[in-house]
C-alpha cells in the first residue's frame, strides 16, 4: 500500500513537474504553405523563369501554328492533290506533330526540373530565416512543416514574411 502511495505521488510530482516545464517553452509554429504562396521570392523565382523559358515557349506556339496552318492547306487542298502528293504531306504533318509532342514533352520537364530547383531554393532560404528569428526571439521550438493546427499565439508566419520581404 505505501509503494502504491508513493508511486502516485511521484506520478503526481511528474506531471506538476512537466506542465512548469511546459509552461517556460517558447514555442512557434510557421505555416509553410502561406508563407511560401506570400513570400515575394516566390514571385521573383516565377518571373525568372517565365523569362528563361519565355523564348522556347513562342517557339513553341510558333511551331503549333505552323502546323496547324499545314492541316488546314491539307484540308482545303487535299481533294485537287494527287494520291502519292497527299499522302507525302500527311506524313510531314504526321512527322511534325511528333516533333512538336517531343519538344513539348522536354519544355515541361525542362520547366518542371526548373521550377523544383528555385522552390528547393526558396525553401532553403525560408528555413534559413526561421532559424534566425527563433534565434533572434529565443524560441526554445519551432515547428514548420505538418502542423495540423497552431493558435494565433504561437503562429509567427507573419513575422517570418516581414524578414522574407526585408531582404
Amino acid at each position: 500500500m505505501k509503494k502504491m502511495k508513493l508511486f502516485w505521488l511521484f506520478l503526481v510530482l511528474a506531471l506538476v513537474g512537466t506542465s512548469l516545464n511546459a509552461a517556460e517553452l517558447k514555442i512557434g509554429v510557421v505555416n509553410a504553405g502561406a508563407v511560401l504562396e506570400k513570400s515575394p521570392q516566390k514571385a521573383q523565382a516565377l518571373a525568372r523563369l517565365e523569362k528563361e523559358f519565355s523564348s522556347r515557349s513562342s517557339m513553341l506556339e510558333k511551331k503549333h501554328k505552323a502546323l496547324r496552318s499545314k492541316q488546314e492547306q491539307l484540308a482545303k487542298d487535299g481533294a485537287i492533290l494527287g494520291a502519292d502528293e497527299r499522302k507525302l504531306k500527311e506524313r510531314a504533318i504526321l512527322s511534325d506533330q511528333r516533333e512538336l509532342k517531343r519538344l513539348q514533352d522536354e519544355y515541361s520537364e525542362d520547366l518542371s526540373i526548373r521550377r523544383n530547383e528555385e522552390l528547393r531554393k526558396l525553401e532553403k532560404d525560408i528555413a534559413q530565416t526561421i532559424v534566425e528569428l527563433a534565434k533572434k526571439e529565443s524560441y526554445d521550438l519551432v515547428i514548420y512543416q505538418g502542423v495540423i493546427f497552431a493558435s494565433d499565439k504561437v503562429d509567427m508566419s507573419d513575422k517570418v514574411l516581414e524578414l522574407l520581404k526585408a531582404r
